[in-house]
C-alpha cells in the first residue's frame, strides 16, 4: 500500500467530518512524524494510533533536513516542516491543506493532496456515498475548518460521475 504522510490539519478535518474510520479503510498507509503527534494530537486524538496511524521518528540527517526547511520556509510550522521532510524522505505524497506548507512541498518536488482529495477517494471507492461526503463537509464547515468548499463539491460530483460511468459500462 502507498504511504501518505499527513499534517495535523488533515486528520482534524477528517475527525470533524466523522470520517476517520473510513479514511483508515482506504488502501493507503497513513503516517505522521512522531513529534508532531506528541505535540499537537496526542492529548485529544490519541485514538488515531488505534485506527492505524503510524508514527515515524525523525533521526540524523532527516532532522538536519527538517531544520534546514524551517530556516528556508518561514511560514510553515516546525512540525509541518517535519512532515514535509518525512514525505520527501519516503518519496511519497504529503497530505495538507495548509497553503504555506503546500507551497514549500511543491518547491521541494513533493506531491501534495488534501482533505478534498481524500473525500473524493472515499466516494470513488464507495466507502461513503456522495451524500455522506456532503454531510461531512457540512460538519467540517460548522466546526470552522477551512477548505475550498466549491472545489470540494466539484470533486464529489466528479466521483459520483465516475461511479455512475463504471456502473453503466458493466455488462
Amino acid at each position: 500500500m502507498q504511504l501518505l504522510i499527513s499534517d495535523a490539519n488533515i486528520l482534524i478535518d477528517m475527525e470533524e467530518g466523522e470520517l476517520l474510520p473510513q479514511m483508515f479503510q482506504l488502501p493507503y498507509n497513513f503516517s505522521i512524524p512522531d513529534i508532531l503527534f506528541y505535540e499537537e494530537l496526542e492529548q485529544e486524538h490519541n485514538h488515531l494510533i488505534e485506527l492505524g496511524l503510524r508514527l515515524d521518528e525523525l533521526e540524523g540527517e532527516l532532522v538536519s533536513y527538517s531544520l534546514a526547511l524551517v530556516e528556508q520556509y518561514r511560514k510553515p510550522s516546525r512540525n509541518d516542516c517535519f512532515a514535509l521532510a518525512l514525505a520527501k524522505h519516503h518519496q511519497c505524497p504529503l497530505l495538507t491543506g495548509d497553503k504555506d506548507l503546500r507551497a514549500a512541498a511543491e518547491n521541494e518536488a513533493v506531491v501534495v493532496m488534501g482533505t478534498v482529495w481524500l473525500l473524493k477517494q472515499l466516494v470513488i471507492l464507495q466507502l461513503i456515498t456522495a451524500d455522506e461526503a456532503r454531510t461531512s463537509l457540512t460538519l467540517m464547515k460548522n466546526a470552522g475548518r477551512r477548505l475550498p468548499w466549491r472545489r470540494a463539491e466539484e470533486y464529489i460530483l466528479e466521483a459520483e460521475q465516475q461511479i455512475l460511468k463504471e456502473h453503466t459500462l458493466e455488462p
